[in-house]
């Protein structure tokens, strides 16, 4: 399964956070509420993706764990920065 959830986020990782959510319990565990997770798959898909990802329920995110998360908010903001650079440039 985590095989096929890594395959779809390259294409989409809104998609495979959704598939995350519907097929184990990581997005439950790592998220005491739904209210986050939404926000997350709407908003920093990556991150959110990759936070559910890294969490280990007895210790939290490790330091390895939050320098992934990093990243994955630096892709997410890559991907509106090149959105809003496409746009100008179309205009």
């Amino acid at each position: 399964m985590g095989c096929l959830i890594a395959l779809v986020a390259l294409l989409s990782p809104r998609l495979a956070f959704a598939l995350l959510w519907l097929a184990s319990d990581r997005v439950s565990i790592a998220y005491e509420s739904d209210v986050v997770p939404i926000a997350g798959l709407i908003f920093l898909p990556w991150t959110a993706l990759v936070y559910a990802v890294v969490y280990a329920p007895v210790r939290g995110v490790s330091a390895l764990g939050w320098l992934f998360v990093a990243v994955a908010f630096l892709a997410d903001l890559a991907s509106y920065g090149s959105g809003a650079r496409g746009r100008r440039q179309r205009a």
